[in-house]
């Protein structure tokens, strides 16, 4: 360790030393810049609104950047190379040359930040620069004298003189101009956009808001402004007209290759479709639902974006343009619109090798083969058939050492489309609206102890509402799951020794429904706010159960295999705020329920809900937490405790360090319960979980809370993340002993080895 320790402390040294020397590569003459500073109306007593805003603003316009002070110290450090070659040379190359005073062009800022300042509206604004230098150092000072800000005293817009001015003064109740607003530069750009938006709605395709002028007389006095819009006398014949669509020419199968022998064809007549096709490969019933254009009706931009976006949301090609061509070159209205499309390869194979983390303590790898087929029927649906297979092992918990090897197999079936018997729903959002049918069998051995089968299969459909909501729903979901083990002796040896594997692995079916509502708008990034929500449904032997027969005993069976019957709820709300632009604070907020009623008293283990693990409560090991204040044995050879009802919440601090390399500091708090105790089975060891029960005055008491921190390195298409925790609430101990601060020990080598947990996740935890 004293070899590594002393290496590494004579670098730091060397680095702090070169940091205090940032001008000691600097030739005779030369002067370090170091950055600028903003003063505004320092010979005034008036003060402008969001001064300090406005000042970072002026700042962040000034060029050159200043050094970053750690890449010119690493600059300073390596000093200058011998070789063109070599480690002085590739440190070098990491740091950053000295950026000089000399660099900096005064006139050319002064009139980038008097500019800025006029588009805010500060009409009578003035910036100079001066520099300042000590010690071989120097800073550029810019003064700006600003004058008051302008307001809107009135809007005119242009007289209607014609279809378009028409068009124009109809929309002006949507303006983005106000009367009292400060005057505002962009806001006057967004304007002509947003004119611009509502003439191509109109036909009006070769318009551009270049032919809208925004006059500003501010003359009147009192600080204020009248604006006045207007298009401009030279812009062209072309934009001042709408179009039609004439031709609608459709080439499915399209390459450069046979781009010629494409336009001999003679096309197949479909609807208002020109299909130029001769391999047949779509058929022409799937432009129905991708191309929203008619032959004869105004072009549009709506139909222009939603055409293109199903297009390439479909699945089904590598390359989509739409050209649109005039007529005549201009001298008509009317626009002949030509398609192409460049399918994607009819068939395609994937391999895959992953290692896997999970929430019980399995780790291990999976290997996956996928083969794909596009267009089968050739209306765009895809085929997945994927096979994989691969192992586990548990790391650590009550069943350290225990193996696994699993082998899965999965077909689904995607129609862009609904599919729905006896009607045919037509939708017009940009989305393309999908039905998926799915069937999967996966095999888990463990070992010598038993062999679970799960067979699934699922009908049902995908549809996104916009870019912030997505619904889906499966109207039939059908689930069987079938454990088989080397011997009876086996199966009463486990059954003993944990009584909660007779209820887990018997035989059951499960056939139901299902929906998802998730709506996010963590795609917009300049919000301040980001919001992630989703809520799901199922419920298990309601309505298809009623078509299942009832057994000798009254139970609803199919193939003396117990019906689970039962609803469940499930919402998962998350925040995400933006402290600063490298600092966010995310919060969770998780809830579930389940009422299970019939056959059932209890959810079904698979559909039960688990508190503990890497992206839940980090502090307690995964599944090992609850229900309520039980506490799963030391010597259990099976942990996992699940639960009808769960509330959970988590607060994460997320942080940048350097690079891509990111800090977290978290508290977690939550627990799962029964809706009924445990109270075992009578006359055997099966004792139960006392404590179990949910009970809403109990509930507060009853939560556990850990706390913790974490690294992530975030590369944007990856995150791997390292998270350690220790509870500071547990639950399962006496009332008014539960919070445990007195106890924390970080130095004690028997407190870390029973209460740190360390987690390691791929992805955030929420």
């Amino acid at each position: 360790m004293r070899r590594l320790t002393r290496p590494i402390l004579f670098v730091l040294a060397c680095l702090v030393y070169a940091g205090c020397s940032s001008t000691k590569s600097l030739k005779p003459g030369q002067i370090l810049y170091t950055g600028a500073e903003i003063n505004i109306n320092p010979y005034s007593s008036g003060k402008i609104d969001d001064e300090k805003q406005v000042k970072a603003d002026l700042k962040s316009k000034t060029r050159p950047r200043p050094n970053n002070k750690l890449k010119l110290a690493i600059y300073n450090f390596a000093g200058e190379p011998k070789k063109p070659k070599g480690l002085r040379n590739w440190i070098r190359k990491k740091g950053e040359a000295p950026v000089l005073l000399s660099e900096v062009k005064l006139k050319y800022n002064n009139d980038v930040l008097t500019s800025y300042l006029l588009s805010e509206g500060y009409l009578q604004a003035v910036v100079t620069g001066d520099t300042v230098v000590k010690d071989k150092k120097g800073k550029a000072i810019y003064t700006a004298v600003t004058g008051e800000r302008y307001k809107i005293n009135k809007i005119n817009f242009p007289p209607d003189s014609g279809v378009l001015t028409k068009i124009i003064n109809s929309n002006k109740d949507k303006t983005l101009l106000k009367v009292g607003d400060y005057y505002d530069l962009d806001v006057y750009k967004n304007e002509r956009i947003r004119i611009d938006n509502d003439l191509k709605e109109s036909g009006y395709f070769y318009f551009s808001p270049d032919y809208l002028i925004m006059q500003v007389d501010s003359t009147i006095g009192k600080n204020l402004v009248n604006i006045t819009v207007k298009v401009k006398d030279i812009a062209p014949e072309a934009g001042l007209k709408p179009y039609t669509i004439n031709n609608i020419n459709i080439y499915p199968a399209y390459s450069i290759r046979r781009d010629s022998v494409l336009r001999r064809l003679k096309p197949v007549q479909y609807h208002d479709f020109n299909i130029y096709d001769d391999r047949n490969t779509f058929k022409p019933g799937l432009f129905d639902r991708l191309v929203f254009f008619q032959k004869g009706e105004l072009y549009n931009r709506k139909d222009h974006n939603q055409s293109l976006n199903r297009m390439v949301n479909v699945g089904a090609f590598q390359d989509v343009r739409a050209e649109f061509l005039p007529l005549d070159s201009f001298k008509n209205n009317q626009l002949d619109l030509n398609i192409y499309l460049t399918p994607l390869k009819k068939n395609s194979l994937t391999f895959s090798v992953t290692g896997t983390s999970k929430s019980n303590n399995f780790v291990g790898s999976e290997v996956k083969v996928t083969q794909t087929t596009r267009n089968l029927f050739r209306g765009a649906e895809q085929l997945d058939v994927s096979v994989s297979g691969g192992f586990e092992t548990q790391t650590k918990g009550t069943a350290l050492g225990k193996n696994s090897i699993s082998l899965t197999a999965e077909g689904k079936l995607t129609f862009p489309r609904f599919i729905v018997p006896f009607y045919k729903p037509n939708s017009t959002t940009a989305f393309i609206p999908k039905t998926i049918t799915s069937l999967s069998y996966q095999m888990l051995n463990r070992g010598s102890e038993y062999t679970l089968h799960a067979f699934k299969g699922e009908f049902g459909y995908n549809f996104k509402e916009n870019q912030y909501k997505e619904h889906n729903f499966n109207p039939i979901s059908v689930s069987y799951i079938s454990t088989t083990f080397p011997s009876d002796t086996t199966k009463e040896r486990l059954y003993e020794q944990n009584p909660l594997l007779r209820s887990t692995l018997e035989n059951q079916f499960i056939i139901g429904s299902n929906y998802n509502f998730t709506f996010t708008n963590q795609m917009e990034d300049n919000r301040r706010n980001n919001t992630y929500f989703f809520g799901g449904v199922e419920t298990g032997g309601n309505v298809w159960g009623a078509f299942v027969p009832k057994d000798d005993q009254g139970k609803r069976s199919l193939f003396n295999v117990p019906l689970s019957q039962f609803v469940r709820l499930e919402a998962d709300l998350r925040d995400y705020y933006k402290v600063t632009r490298n600092v966010v604070w995310a919060n969770r907020l998780n809830l579930g329920y389940g009422y299970a009623y019939g056959n059932s008293t209890s959810l079904p283990f698979v559909r039960q809900f688990f508190a503990g693990g890497s992206n839940d409560i980090r502090a307690f090991p995964a599944r090992t937490l609850g229900p309520g204040t039980y506490k799963v044995p030391e010597n259990a050879i099976f942990a996992d405790q699940g639960g009808d009802i769960k509330l959970m919440l988590n607060s994460e601090l997320r942080f940048k360090i350097v690079s891509i390399l990111y800090g977290a500091l978290f508290v977690d708090a939550g627990n799962v319960w029964l809706r009924k105790e445990d109270t075992g089975i009578p006359g055997t060891t099966n004792t139960g979980r006392p404590g179990s029960e949910f009970k809403l005055k109990n509930a507060l008491n009853e939560l556990a809370v850990g706390t913790g921190a974490g690294v992530r390195v975030d590369a944007t298409i990856f995150v791997i993340r390292l998270d350690v925790a220790f509870p500071i609430r547990k639950p399962f101990l006496p009332e008014g002993q539960r919070w445990v601060f007195d106890d924390l020990a970080f130095g004690n080598k028997d407190w870390r080895r029973q209460n740190l947990i360390f987690n390691i996740g791929i992805g955030y935890p929420f």
